[in-house]
């Protein structure tokens, strides 16, 4: 069986290595087009692109698949790259485009998608940021039946991860990113055998992941503790949770929470085991922290650089 695949970031590549350990043939690979990045804002391929090559697969970067959209030259160029490569199903995986209809019905046995919760909860671009943000005691990997919905296509596989009280994004991402390439192999292999047992999603319980907004990660100190330590690991790698200390965005990667009481962003303690910032409810104990263009460090280490003391106020 012919398995095109479709993705971008690290969270695609788990998906697209499995395939290619596990033997299936992979005519073709649709990335998104390479990124400036780094200090020199050189031009870099997707990790899904740089694996693709290093396997001699070949590779399709349009900017848009939509025949009547702006680059209607790329998205021709990749039907016919599609149609040439002639794929009994093509593998989604964060690929970060929209796919119109004629994508979804090319392939002969449609488009299955990689989604990073237990649907209908949390559809949308930021699953796993949302989960642990919102307290989730677990999610999942859902593979699904595409269709033109927001990830709103029949459920195919379901496999479910336990969401840990120290999970950020980035150790969540990895486990499900793992997950979702299991998951997929055992999908195929029901394609391949006529087994594809497709149900629908609940009509209960649906959610939306919305896409992150930098403005989210200032730290609101008048909200509940516990609200804001979900918030700092949810936004860990990106944005990262921070606070304004002078004309400085301090970034916190790391705190807990404990049964203290005083003014929204009043300073209680600042010693080696952290600095305790009083928050609506209880007190947040900030014990890893990140100054501009410095790194990650404990707090001890961060307040022998920036000594505060106990009455000052920070500010998100």
């Amino acid at each position: 069986m012919r398995v095109a695949f479709a993705g971008t970031p690290e969270f695609a590549l788990a998906a697209l290595a499995a395939l290619l350990a596990d033997g299936w043939t992979v005519p073709l690979v649709l990335t998104q087009p390479d990124r400036p990045a780094g200090r020199g804002l050189k031009l870099q391929p997707s990790a899904v692109k740089q694996l693709a090559l290093q396997h001699a697969v070949p590779v399709a970067q349009p900017t848009s698949l939509r025949l009547d959209g702006r680059w209607p030259e790329q998205a021709a160029a990749a039907r016919e790259a599609l149609q040439q490569a002639a794929p009994d199903v093509l593998v989604v995986a964060a690929y970060g485009l929209i796919l119109p209809r004629w994508v979804l019905d090319l392939p002969r046995l449609g488009c299955l998608n990689i989604h990073a919760s237990l649907l209908p909860r949390w559809r949308g671009a930021a699953p796993i940021h949302r989960a642990i943000e919102a307290g989730d005691a677990e999610t999942g990997i859902t593979i699904m039946q595409m269709d033109e919905g927001l990830d709103t296509g029949a459920m195919l596989r379901l496999g479910r991860e336990a969401i840990q009280p120290d999970d950020s994004t980035a150790s969540l991402h990895d486990r499900l990113a793992r997950l979702g390439g299991e998951l997929l192999l055992q999908a195929l292999l029901d394609a391949a055998a006529g087994r594809l047992a497709p149900v629908a999603q609940p009509a209960e319980g649906v959610t939306y992941a919305h896409k992150i907004d930098k403005s989210e990660a200032a730290l609101d100190w008048s909200r509940p503790a516990a609200e804001l330590e979900r918030r700092l690991r949810a936004f860990d790698p990106f944005p990262g949770a921070h606070f304004s200390l002078g004309d400085q965005a301090v970034k916190v990667w790391r705190a807990e929470v404990i049964g203290a009481a005083g003014l929204p962003g009043e300073v209680l303690a600042a010693d080696a085991a952290g600095i305790t910032v009083a928050c609506g409810e209880q007190a947040l104990r900030l014990t890893q922290l990140q100054r501009p263009g410095g790194k990650r460090v404990p707090a001890r280490e961060f307040l022998a650089a920036q000594p505060l003391s106990a009455g000052t106020r920070l500010t998100a």
